[in-house]
């Protein structure tokens, strides 16, 4: 089913209705599908690359959507439709200690996760189960996933078709490296402005 899934993908990046397929895979990746819109933004990045801004916004703002829709099912839906998208990645077991954290580190869970490759869509219905606050969850999103998806762009956009081959194979060590720099960036904030 996944490899379906990653070849219908692949095959929406070459179409023209692309763009539209960029924003519907967004939306969907951030609350139930499972292929990041990487594997769209990239090939269509590399096909216009004066849109590789618009593309990229196109995928943060369909991806913040989706998460709020993803927030709606952990808020309203968890007991039904929440715990089978966890169920359907086999995250059920690990679930409960994940939203029982958002107490304390709600923000921090968002910022790291929106930014690497793990589901987003658990941050997102666990964040609505845990009712983690709605603004700061919005505001977190935008800010992890637009860097995301702007990181991959302006790499593409810089470097090209080897930079495609670099991202499929090292996305989740680029990611990963800007999540940690992001905290780390908060961590010094806060020893820097005491309260």
């Amino acid at each position: 089913m996944l490899s379906a899934l990653y070849d219908w993908t692949m095959r929406k990046a070459a179409g023209a209705s692309a763009p539209r397929a960029l924003a519907v895979v967004s939306f969907a990746e951030s609350s139930v599908f499972p292929i990041p819109p990487d594997v769209l933004l990239v090939p269509m990045v590399l096909a216009a690359r004066d849109r590789a801004w618009s593309l990229a916004g196109t995928c943060t703002i369909a991806s913040v959507l989706g998460g709020l829709a993803g927030y709606a099912i952990g808020f309203f839906l968890f007991e039904t439709t929440g715990r089978w998208v966890i169920g359907l990645y086999g995250l059920q077991h690990g679930f409960e200690s994940f939203r029982a954290a958002y107490g304390e580190w709600g923000l921090w869970i968002t910022l790291v996760k929106g930014l690497t490759p793990i589901p987003f869509k658990v941050v997102t219905i666990a964040s609505g189960a845990a009712a983690f606050d709605l603004p700061v969850f919005v505001l977190a999103s935008i800010a992890t996933r637009g860097a995301r998806f702007f990181l991959v762009a302006a790499l593409v956009r810089r470097y090209g078709e080897p930079v495609r081959v670099f991202v499929e194979r090292r996305l989740t060590l680029l990611t990963t490296i800007l999540a940690i720099a992001l905290v780390g960036g908060f961590v010094a904030l806060r020893v820097l402005l005491p309260r």
